[in-house]
């Protein structure tokens, strides 16, 4: 099991290049099920979700091509798919998988997919992709840990999300678009994700208004033929590197990104003394504050700031003059990361969903675990200002949504390295 190594103290100079979005690319796999034609993907991120999303189709029998190693782009053609099924051993570690669900009933009739898997941070119920398919007309059952579903052909239908799910709105577009009709989805995430897969779909045939509001309508076609499409950069990891920019106090300069998808992130930094600045339409830099101050944040929706970025900006809070609230509304047990940053000498309360952190805290180096995806990125955060050396242990779970983070913060100054253990 890998670890990283950090030694604090070091100020990030330089330019990193920020990689596609795993969770734009994951949506966007899936709905290559959707078309017997070659669908061809750019931009995609060399991360573990994605290598397992890849290994998942190549076992429902599609070609899956890359012309590099690692691959940044796949060819996927689903022509014959004669295993409508995602087996738990497959997905267990990645809840992406129920994005097949919508794609598979809505061209085959069957789909046969395990209850999903990913980050401990509590409960991510799919109870609304179910309610969903059953609405456009699928029979379904949830025994043995997975669901299945089944239908002629799916029938368009309206439907409101009694709450906003970003993978509910994904799996329902990608079965709504071969029903017979028109489906109307309300209440739909506005997550830019969900945009980007829409301009696939629609590369490949669809017929979809609406996306980035909260009411989509689809023209259901009877197929879809193949695309070439380019995933959007990376916001979360972005606004990862904005984060390690200002609590370094450096001035790195991020490319390959889009900065009106960081709108609310620039946006809580720059209230907390951080100066960002668009070089070019693609480009941020980061000029850091002499001294950071506390701000509040609340986890919302898109636009809104975005709970993959909590315990991100719960490290740099840890830095800041003051007392900084951070109230959790999405997730109810993403707050694992605060007790391994106070191991590290931060001044953290929790009570309930809100985090109270009192700086600045002096941090030192300690090991700590990480939890999940994004409590692995701000534990790395905490130790690129803590004095010594920090270890951290499970980053298995950051190799799932960064993709080689350790090499692109050694490029900008940090002292990290991966350790691999025996065993």
């Amino acid at each position: 099991m890998d670890r990283f190594k950090i030694h604090g103290g070091r100020r990030l100079q330089g330019t990193v290049e920020i990689s596609g979005a795993k969770n734009a690319a994951l949506p966007a796999m899936a709905a290559t099920l959707l078309t017997a034609e070659p669908v061809r993907l750019l931009n995609i991120p060399h991360v573990r979700d994605i290598i397992t999303m890849a290994k998942l189709l190549a076992h429902m029998r599609c070609k899956v091509q890359s012309p590099d190693i690692p691959p940044s782009e796949f060819t996927i053609q689903a022509e014959n798919v004669s295993h409508a099924e995602a087996p738990y051993e497959l997905v267990k570690t990645m809840r992406a998988s129920v994005l097949t669900l919508g794609p598979l009933v809505a061209r085959f009739g069957y789909a046969r997919v395990s209850l999903p898997g990913g980050c401990s941070i509590g409960a991510r119920p799919i109870d609304l992709h179910i309610q969903a398919l059953e609405k456009l007309g699928a029979t379904t059952t949830v025994e043995h840990g997975y669901v299945e579903a089944r239908a002629k052909r799916l029938r368009g239908a309206t439907f409101r999300f009694p709450k906003i799910t970003v993978t509910g709105t994904e799996n329902i577009l990608t079965a709504a678009v071969l029903a017979e009709g028109e489906t109307v989805l309300e209440n739909s995430a506005l997550e830019p994700e969900v945009v980007d897969l829409a301009e696939l779909l629609i590369k490949m045939g669809a017929k979809i208004e609406g996306a980035g509001t909260s009411t989509i309508r689809v023209q259901g076609v009877e197929k879809l033929h193949g695309a070439t499409h380019t995933v959007i950069p990376d916001r979360i990891e972005a606004g990862t590197f904005l984060v390690a920019g200002a609590i370094t106090g450096g001035e790195p300069l991020l490319t390959n990104c889009e900065p009106k998808h960081l709108a609310i992130i620039i946006t809580k930094l720059e209230e907390c003394g951080v100066d960002i600045r668009c070089e070019g339409p693609s480009a941020l830099r980061v000029r850091a504050a002499k001294k950071l101050v506390a701000a509040d944040v609340s986890t919302e929706e898109y636009p809104g700031f975005a709970t993959d970025m909590q315990a991100q900006f719960m490290a740099l809070a840890t830095q800041a003059q003051g007392v900084s609230h951070i109230r959790e509304t999405i997730f109810e047990n993403r707050y694992l990361h605060a007790s391994e940053m106070v191991r590290m000498g931060a001044n953290i309360t929790i009570d309930g969903n809100l985090a109270i952190v009192t700086g600045p805290s002096p941090l030192s180096g300690a090991p700590v675990t990480a939890s999940d995806l994004r409590a692995s990125a701000g534990l790395v955060l905490a130790a690129l200002v803590a004095d010594n050396t920090t270890w951290i242990d499970r980053v298995y779970h950051i190799d799932r949504g960064y993709e080689q983070i350790e090499l692109k913060l050694s490029q900008v100054g940090a002292s990290i390295e991966r350790v691999r253990q025996a065993g």
